[in-house]
């Protein structure tokens, strides 16, 4: 056996063994090292009215409005960077907001119906 298929043999080695653990780091990560999403909050609308009006997040926090009236809703922000459509009884809307901020949003059915949402680190 020459010596340069042993040296060979041993890059070949070397190299599965290389993957192998690239492999293993890539899957092997337990789940509780991943990042996750905090978990959503809901703003419940009833009475002409959201409850409740303001809330505070962190970012990447998802926000799920719930129409309890037998009158349509919606959930319109004054930047319209979001909008729902007419929300029936029962009806949701959801949203999640990806950077800090203060965002006031409004029913575009009924004008006083206000609430804001504050997207700040935690």
């Amino acid at each position: 056996m020459s010596y340069a298929f042993l040296r060979n043999t041993s890059h070949l080695v070397r190299g599965r063994a290389a993957f192998a653990l690239l492999f293993c780091a890539a899957f092997g990560i337990p789940p509780s090292f991943a990042a996750e999403a905090p978990p959503a909050r809901t703003v419940d609308i009833a009475k002409f009215a959201y409850a409740s009006k303001e809330i505070t997040i962190a970012p990447g926090t998802k926000v799920v409005w719930i129409n309890h009236d037998e009158t349509p809703h919606t959930v319109t922000s004054n930047d319209k960077s979001f909008a729902s459509k007419g929300l029936d009884t029962d009806d949701k809307f959801e949203h999640t907001f990806a950077s800090e901020g203060d965002f006031t949003y409004s029913c575009t059915l009924h004008p006083f119906m206000t609430g804001i949402v504050h997207v700040r680190k935690q």
